[in-house]
């Protein structure tokens, strides 16, 4: 089985005795088979590993710590993306992009990185605020999305990843 330095286990490494993905945390979900003879009665959030999983749209209606697990399955496959190491210290649960950190969850928020103006742009819509690393200073590429918003997590790590693909000028 595989694990991050900090012995935490993807969902997508994780697998129970019978065979079926385990998510973050370990508590399984049973598959849409098990669901529908429960009479559809799914109850939980997915990133579309089935038919019918419930989408971003409604995603907010779970637990942010499930949501950002959700968003990280989904990500470690585009190319040049690694999951959390793990561990201690910042960027633990950071997605990377050849190793520049992109997306990450901390106190309960999504954090990304993203040009300074749309950051800005952002936060003047009530969205977030900038993120810092308790250093009393605010980092202006980056920002924290207020847990409150319904803003797809996807699609802004998504634009985060696009900002981090782009070549930086020194």
């Amino acid at each position: 089985m595989f694990t991050d330095r900090g012995g935490v286990r993807f969902k997508s490494q994780q697998r129970n005795l019978i065979g079926f993905a385990l998510p973050y945390g370990g508590v399984a979900r049973p598959p849409p088979w098990v669901a529908a003879h429960l009479g559809g009665r799914r109850g939980f959030v997915g990133g579309g590993a089935y038919p019918g999983a419930v989408g971003d749209d409604i995603a907010n209606l779970s637990k942010p710590e499930d949501r950002y697990q959700d968003l990280v399955d989904e990500l470690i496959g585009a190319d040049g993306v690694t999951p959390p190491r793990g561990g201690s210290g910042f960027g633990r649960s950071a997605l990377r992009f050849q190793n520049k950190i992109f997306a990450m969850f901390v106190r309960g928020r999504l954090v990304v990185k993203l040009p300074a103006e749309r950051v800005e742009e952002l936060i003047a819509a009530g969205e977030g605020i900038h993120f810092d690393a308790n250093k009393g200073t605010p980092m202006r590429e980056w920002l924290s999305l207020d847990p409150d918003s319904a803003r797809p997590w996807l699609a802004l790590a998504t634009e985060a990843l696009d900002f981090a693909r782009k070549p930086r000028r020194r």
